[in-house]
């Protein structure tokens, strides 16, 4: 698939340094030790973060931001022992993702509709606290009506709270990414 003059944003590369998480993407050298730790891109071939770092100095913001290879990343860290400049490509990976979701690449029912965040049914929540206590990263809270809510920007559909809430209230979508690396497995 080549690549046109329109679809090129000279800007981006910019734009992911000045995000949070993104700034020390200049330092990455192309080594590819991170695609070498990464196992997402063992089983899903076409996530590859050397190659998503290009695509970030290529200036293809509308191809990446657009594409479902930003929600493949597990959030696993594995990249980020192995990398000489500690880039973080972790970190890029959820400055890009926030961007997506602050520019409306993608909404948060498709997030859901992905697996890629987990909800809370309102009429079902009792108001235990028992998300709020289990969340390693703290990101469900109690709202004004004492229901448990979950900010789509920041969770990273685990699914602790899922399995643990006694009220099965809160849901997550099976990922597509999960159902591949599943299918990885078995072969």
């Amino acid at each position: 698939m080549g690549i046109t003059s329109k679809e090129i944003n000279s800007s981006f590369s910019k734009q992911v340094s000045g995000t949070h998480g993104g700034q020390w993407i200049n330092r990455c050298f192309s080594c590819g030790a991170c695609s070498g730790a990464c196992p997402v891109s063992q089983a899903i071939p076409d996530f590859d973060p050397r190659k998503i770092i290009h695509m970030i100095r290529m200036g293809l913001k509308d191809r990446l931001l657009s594409s479902d290879l930003l929600w493949y990343c597990s959030r696993c860290r594995a990249c980020v022992p192995v990398c000489p400049q500690n880039v973080g490509f972790a970190d890029i990976m959820r400055a890009l993702r926030n961007i997506a979701v602050q520019e409306d690449y993608i909404d948060e029912q498709e997030l859901k509709d992905k697996g890629k965040i987990a909800w809370v049914e309102g009429d079902k929540c009792v108001s235990c606290l028992t998300c709020v206590r289990v969340c390693p990263w703290a990101i469900p809270k109690m709202n004004a009506q004492g229901v448990a809510s979950i900010n789509p920007q920041k969770c990273r559909a685990c699914g602790i709270c899922v399995g643990e809430c006694p009220a099965q209230a809160i849901q997550l979508n099976v990922a597509e990414d999960e159902v591949l690396l599943a299918a990885c497995g078995t072969e």
